[in-house]
């Protein structure tokens, strides 16, 4: 399928194709790898910088299940999403907030980025980048995607930009084999979401809440249905579910109808509370809960709906799973 997928602030620009389908994405094979062990896959958000350069590395390897002297130590998540701070955010709450300001108060820069996917790349876990345009497009879109290519990324998730607005990431995505993960929310029209998923390479964002990112105690009833439309639109979508999840249980809840759950404000807010008490470097609290996280997907309903004991899941009998 081809459509017209202007530049951004240029509508007139050339065609440009879209709508790869999902099995060709290289994070969407994470999902899939998922699938095969009967559980639907973790995905963990930390920002690049913070603390500092090499703590949001070492933290991030920490998210892998993987000590600083490289070895694994205990089940991780299966792939890593690499936020770059930014300066005016459109969906990061009060916790992912804090963590970025502090990040680029000590200087993180967008070339930082690259080192973080190298190093969560040689332990052998794929990472996505989460970035907001502007930050892109003044790097350079080819420039950008061929630089995180080259450090072993897998693509971009981009909060901000729209598929009517992005012809210059699909041509850059397209030149170098990059997922292109764009948003949905509960709010998004059928027509916006079927043209969202189109677009999509690897997988689909689903954002369960309408708002800014923010862990809490329930995740929202909105999600199922969101992920309902979704497979609607596109049968063979490949869904993360993000905004709201914070524990092993929910995890788990989120993966009875999706193919993944994404968890951010819960990693980071370990990293604050490290800071706050003068041992930045202290991982501990970040390591607990991972390994809560990773045991709740792997107790979780598989991909026909049952748990492992083959009780019956929690999906509704509307959403078709997959994970």
């Amino acid at each position: 399928m081809v459509r017209r997928h202007p530049r951004r602030g240029d509508r007139k620009q050339p065609v440009v194709s879209a709508g790869a389908g999902f099995d060709s994405g290289i994070s969407g094979k994470v999902f899939a790898a998922a699938r095969n062990e009967g559980r639907g896959a973790l995905v963990g958000y930390l920002p690049v910088g913070y603390p500092t350069v090499p703590g949001s590395i070492a933290a991030m390897r920490a998210l892998c299940g993987v000590s600083e002297s490289g070895q694994r130590e205990h089940d991780g998540v299966d792939l890593v999403e690499i936020g770059m701070p930014y300066s005016d955010p459109v969906m990061d709450g009060v916790t992912i907030q804090k963590g970025s300001t502090r990040a680029l108060q000590r200087g993180v820069r967008v070339r930082d980025i690259f080192p973080a996917v190298e190093a969560v790349a040689a332990t052998g876990t794929t990472a996505v980048v989460m970035i907001y345009w502007n930050l892109v497009e003044h790097y350079g879109p080819d420039a950008f995607a061929r630089d995180l290519a080259a450090a072993g990324g897998a693509g971009l998730i981009t909060p901000d930009l729209t598929p009517d607005e992005a012809g210059a990431w699909f041509e850059a995505s397209e030149a170098h084999g990059l997922d292109r993960i764009f948003l949905v929310a509960p709010s998004s029209s059928d027509k916006r979401l079927v043209e969202t998923v189109d677009s999509c390479r690897g997988w689909v964002y689903a954002t369960s809440l309408m708002g800014v990112t923010g862990a809490r105690s329930q995740t929202s009833s909105a999600a199922p249905t969101l992920v309902g439309r979704i497979r609607d639109a596109r049968p063979d979508a490949l869904v993360g579910v993000g905004l709201g999840v914070s524990n092993g249980r929910q995890a788990a809840e989120v993966n009875s109808f999706a193919d993944a759950a994404i968890v951010g404000s819960a990693l980071v807010g370990k990293l604050i509370e490290a800071d706050d008490a003068g041992t930045p470097d202290d991982l501990s609290g970040l390591r607990a809960v991972v390994a809560d996280l990773a045991a709740g997907v792997r107790s979780g309903a598989g991909p026909d709906g049952s748990n492992r004991d083959g009780a019956v899941g929690t999906s509704q009998p509307a959403v078709r799973l997959t994970n």
